[in-house]
C-alpha cells in the first residue's frame, strides 16, 4: 500500500506534546524506565547530536540521568540528516553485529509505537527487492514482468529477488526521527541541547569531571559520552587507542510529480554503467512516505573535514546516482521527478568493520559509542539503550557489548 497520499507535510512534526502508549509483543522491546524519586540524577554529557548521541541521550534521560547534549552544529547535521533510514532485522546475522541489530530493529518497533513514529518520522515496513540493471541495454521489460515488481520500475531489470519483507525490513526518514527522539528528551525527560565545538576533557584524577566548550564554557559532569560518528578520530583519547575513518557517500532525494505511484519497495540495485569497463555499482532507491524517493552510492574513503556544514558531494558521483535513478524508472527522470537535495555525508567506520561501544580503557565515566559505518540509523536505538545501561546501571542487558568494547583495541596499539 503506498502512503505518499496520506501522508502530508504537515503530519512530519518534529516537536509533539502527545504522548502515546508503549505496546509491546513478541517483536518489541521493553523500553527503559525512570529511576526511583530519591535517587540523585546522574549528570551525563553526550557528546554528539547524530543518532547514536541522540538515541543515548534519549534513554539515559529515560532512565532518570540529567543529560546535556552537546553538539557543534545542529542535530542530525551530517549522515543521520543524510541517510538512508533502511532497517533490517536479519542483514547482520552471522556476525558480531547481529545481537545489536536484531535489538535495534524491534526497539524501532518500540519506539513507533511509543512516538507514533508513521506519523512523526515515517517509520513503515517495507518489501525490499534485489535487482540487475545494465544502462546500455534498451531491451525494456515485458508484460511477462514478475508481479512482485511494481509498475513504476520500468527500466532494463534483470533477475529480481525479494531480499526483504514486511517483517524484516522497514524505515524510518533518519532526520525527523533522530530530531523526533531530541525533542521528546528535552520535552517529557529535561534534557538540555548545548550548541558548541567539545574542546577537551578534564579529569579529576582517571576520572572524567567535566567537558570543556569551545569559548570555555564548562560542563560538570559524573559521565561523558562520546558519540563523535568520523570526528571521533579527532579527540586524542580516542584515537591513541583505535582508528574512525569516513566513508563518504553521495546521495539525491527526488520529488516524483507522481508520488502516489510509488510503492514502499527498497531496491538494492547491481547496476552496470555504459562507462565502468564492466564493473557494476551499488546504489540504493528508498521511496519514503513523505512522496520523496532517496538514491544513494557512491563512495569511498576520504579526509573528514572539521566542519560537517563544509561537506560537498562529487559533482561526477551526483550525475551518476540521476542516472541510475532515470535508468531505474522513468518516474524518477527529469520529465518525472524534481531534483529537491544533492548531499554526501561521512559514514564512521572502523578498521576491523565493528562499532565501538563501551567504556573507554583507563578514564573512569568516558564512554565512546561510534564506527557504526551505514548501519547508524538501525542499530542506534539499541546502542543508546545499552549505553544507558551502561552508564547508570554499569552493564547492559539490552545486548552483550562484550564485543564491542574498546578495550580490544589494547594489545594492537602501535608502539
Amino acid at each position: 500500500m503506498n502512503l505518499a497520499g496520506s501522508f502530508p507535510p504537515s503530519t512530519l512534526t518534529l516537536f509533539r506534546t502527545t504522548t502515546f502508549c508503549i505496546t509491546c509483543s513478541a517483536s518489541t522491546i521493553p523500553l527503559p524506565s525512570h529511576p526511583p524519586m530519591d535517587q540523585t540524577p546522574k549528570r551525563v554529557v553526550v557528546c554528539g547530536g547524530g543518532v547514536i548521541g541522540v538515541c543515548t541521550a534519549y534513554f539515559l534521560a529515560k532512565k532518570g540521568a540529567a543529560v546535556t547534549l552537546v553538539e557543534k552544529s545542529e542535530v542530525a547535521c551530517a549522515a543521520s540528516g543524510k541517510a538512508g533510514g533502511f532497517l533490517a532485522l536479519d542483514w547482520c546475522d552471522g556476525g558480531p553485529v547481529e545481537s545489536l541489530a536484531r535489538a535495534s530493529f524491534n526497539l524501532h518497533r518500540s519506539l513507533s509505537a511509543e512516538l507514533n513514529g508513521p506519523q512523526s518520522y515515517g517509520y513503515r515496513p517495507l518489501t525490499t527487492l534485489s535487482l540487475t540493471v545494465t544502462e546500455s541495454d534498451t531491451n525494456r521489460p515485458s508484460s511477462s514482468k514478475p508481479s512482485t515488481v511494481p509498475s513504476w520500475i520500468d527500466g532494463p531489470i534483470r533477475s529480481p529477488r525479494t531480499i526483504g519483507t514486511l517483517e524484516t525490513t522497514a524505515q524510518v526518514h533518519p532526520q525527523l526521527f533522530t530530531r523526533t527522539l531530541i525533542a521528546k528528551a528535552v520535552e517529557n525527560h529535561g534534557a538540555r541541547v548545548v550548541t558548541g565545538k567539545l574542546e577537551r576533557l578534564e579529569l579529576v584524577g582517571d576520572r572524567v569531571g567535566s567537558v570543556v566548550v569551545e569559548g570555555g564554557r564548562v560542563i560538570e559532569c559524573d559521565s561523558v559520552v562520546l558519540a563523535l560518528g568520523p570526528w571521533s578520530g579527532k579527540l586524542e583519547v580516542l584515537s591513541s587507542l583505535f582508528r574512525v575513518y569516513g566513508l563518504k557517500a553521495h546521495s539525491i532525494v527526488l520529488e516524483p510529480r507522481e508520488p502516489n505511484s510509488i510503492t514502499p519497495h527498497a531496491l538494492f540495485l547491481s547496476y552496470y554503467p555504459s562507462r565502468g569497463g564492466g564493473k557494476a555499482i551499488d546504489p540504493e532507491v528508498y521511496p519514503r512516505p513523505t512522496g520523496e524517493v532517496y538514491v544513494c552510492g557512491m563512495s569511498a574513503e576520504e579526509e573528514v573535514p572539521d566542519n560537517p556544514e563544509e561537506i560537498r558531494g562529487k559533482e561526477e558521483s551526483i550525475a551518476m546516482l540521476k542516472t541510475v535513478a532515470k535508468t531505474v524508472s522513468s518516474h524518477l527522470g527529469e520529465g518525472g521527478a524534481r531534483v529537491k537535495a544533492e548531499q554526501a555525508c561521512f559514514l564512521p567506520c572502523t578498521d576491523d568493520g565493528v562499532p565501538v561501544i563501551g567504556e573507554v580503557p583507563g578514564v573512569k565515566g568516558c564512554f565512546v559509542a561510534t564506527g557504526h559505518s551505514c548501519w547508524g540509523i538501525l542499530n542506534g536505538p539499541a546502542t543508546g539503550a545499552a549505553m544507558a545501561e551502561l552508564v547508570i546501571d554499569g552493564h547492559s542487558t539490552i545486548v552483550d557489548l562484550k564485543h564491542f568494547s574498546p578495550a580490544r583495541f589494547l594489545g594492537r596499539r602501535k608502539a
